[in-house]
């Protein structure tokens, strides 16, 4: 996030998108409903009428996969009528008029035609985002999982900086975390690409300074592959062997019938996890680790806040330490890797990692810090970007829509989008060992329209099947009110009645993230 989550309750106008944030972030979501409460103007842009949509000024409903058009539509009014911030253009931002000449074409009539978006609403929140002194604007995964996502969040940084909402209190473009320390792990390169901070493996300053520091020489400059091409490299057979790590691709992959025979080609498979999964099933060796409560150490949350983690209770068995088990694999393998606490990794990541350098672990004994923090004499940043961008001035990208890689046709007719639900957290790992969760919500279901309902001819509580190009599974329909006809939501969680069995795992050429959010689908009704 580029400011923080109090900094969303200042704001004079919140634009949430692609979130169904009182499910997937119910704390965070309260500081936007008590937003709303006070009158700051809210508008829910989403092909579902989720439940933060009951709180919104108005909720604008697109079809999956058409947020560059309504995003360009946006900024096509809003030049139209002269309300950008020269002043901010001018001095902050470069490339504006390439992007002008890309939004030409987006008036209000042609994003309709796109997206089904109301022309009359898509101009009403225009003004609002233009004319609000401070608009904050809230994003998930239904922005990024798509096979255009880099460009979504391109868009939205293009939207933001056009009406100058960066680098204030009350606005930004602020990415909501799938995970508690998703921002975490990338700041630390868990990413093919990256050192820690986001420093390039081909940058061979870096590569020198931490060879170094690690006393080893030739380290590779060439990036390593995102997980979801390994998928894909083991089932062609050029991926040999596999460690994952407190993942459950086996439910989380998309096209799950490609994953199980990807993993099942493999010559040798380690998972490392704190509960059985369905990935742990398959694997041929399955190492015990801690979870959150049974350590000490450090999480980053969604707003760059770096927080202090202290061990509640003792862990069970042969569990050991994730650091622990991979020095250890480490030193077997031939380099010797050996810590004596969480709190020596920490040092070692400071003194390495630029945008931590200031934060210590007494600094943030009480309360986090948010990156970056240069020295220890820093505050820390809670508001990114407020005199300059990291690449000095902000730049523009002249994006046009283009449609998802499946849409749908005779044979198959409706859309799928995929998400979580209240109740349940990503595979169901954790959640699902929880006997009250599990009565609130036990099973799969598929979410559909009354009005597609009826042409069905089927009614909540009917046994569906539902299938994609890809597989085919089945679970009970739920006719709500949150669907639009023609799309269809099914949670991922169960595995019973696996989701990502229908998915398309068709990727963003950048961010390498598949298209969870569309694919198209057939709904049958199961004859008994």
């Amino acid at each position: 996030m580029t400011n923080t989550i109090a900094d969303i309750e200042t704001s004079d106008m919140i634009l949430v998108t692609g979130s169904n944030t009182t499910e997937n972030h119910p704390v965070l979501s309260s500081f936007v409903k008590r937003a709303a409460a006070k009158g700051k103007k809210l508008y829910v842009i989403d092909p579902r009428k989720v439940t933060l949509a009951t709180h919104a000024d108005k909720w604008l409903r697109p079809e999956p996969g058409t947020d560059i058009a309504w995003i360009n539509g946006l900024m096509h009014v809003i030049i139209k009528k002269d309300l950008q911030d020269k002043d901010f253009i001018e001095n902050r931002t470069q490339n504006f008029e390439a992007l002008k000449e890309a939004v030409e074409k987006y008036t209000p009539e042609y994003v309709e035609n796109i997206t089904g978006i109301k022309a009359e609403d898509l101009i009403e929140v225009a003004e609002q985002f233009a004319k609000a002194p401070a608009a904050s604007i809230l994003y998930c995964m239904g922005i990024t999982q798509h096979t255009c996502g880099t460009d979504n969040v391109k868009s939205l940084a293009n939207l933001s900086m056009l009406c100058g909402h960066l680098g204030k209190p009350g606005g930004g473009v602020n990415p909501l975390r799938g995970q508690n320390n998703v921002q975490g792990a990338c700041d630390m390169g868990g990413l093919p690409n990256v050192f820690t901070a986001y420093q390039p493996v081909g940058d061979d300053d870096v590569r020198s300074e931490l060879e170094k520091a690690w006393n080893v020489t030739g380290m590779s400059a060439k990036p390593g592959l995102p997980a979801t091409e390994m998928i894909q490299k083991a089932y062609e057979g050029d991926l040999r062997s596999l460690f994952v790590i407190g993942e459950n691709p086996l439910i989380s992959d998309p096209d799950l019938n490609h994953a199980k025979k990807a993993l099942a080609n493999l010559d040798f498979f380690v998972v490392q996890d704190i509960f059985e999964t369905e990935t742990t099933k398959v694997a041929d060796v399955v190492l015990p680790a801690f979870c959150f409560a049974e350590k000490d150490g450090t999480f980053t949350n969604t707003e760059r806040r770096v927080q202090r983690v202290r061990k509640a209770v003792n862990a069970p068995g042969e569990a050991r330490q994730d650091w622990e088990i991979i020095c250890g694999i480490a030193s077997k393998m031939g380099y010797e890797m050996s810590y004596e606490t969480s709190r020596d990794i920490f040092k070692e990541i400071t003194s390495l990692t630029p945008s931590y350098k200031g934060i210590t672990w007494e600094r943030i004994s009480k309360i986090g810090i948010h990156w970056p923090c240069p020295d220890e004499n820093h505050e820390g940043t809670p508001i990114l970007h407020t005199s300059q961008f990291a690449r000095g001035k902000g730049l523009f990208h002249a994006i046009d829509h283009r449609p998802p890689a499946e849409l749908p046709d005779k044979n198959y007719p409706y859309v799928l989008t995929t998400g979580r639900v209240l109740y349940h957290y990503h595979t169901g790992t954790m959640t699902m060992k929880t006997n009250g969760l599990n009565m609130l919500s036990p099973e799969c279901f598929v979410e559909i329209s009354s009005g597609d309902a009826r042409k069905l001819g089927i009614d909540t509580g009917s046994e569906v099947d539902v299938s994609s190009r890809r597989g085919k599974i089945s679970a009970k329909l739920k006719v709500s009110s949150k669907a639009v006809d023609g799309t269809v939501f099914i949670p991922f969680h169960f595995a019973k009645a696996a989701a990502n069995e229908l998915t398309n795992a068709k990727l963003d050429p950048t961010a390498k993230i598949p298209e969870f959010k569309v694919c198209a689908i057939k709904i049958e009704p199961i004859k008994i």
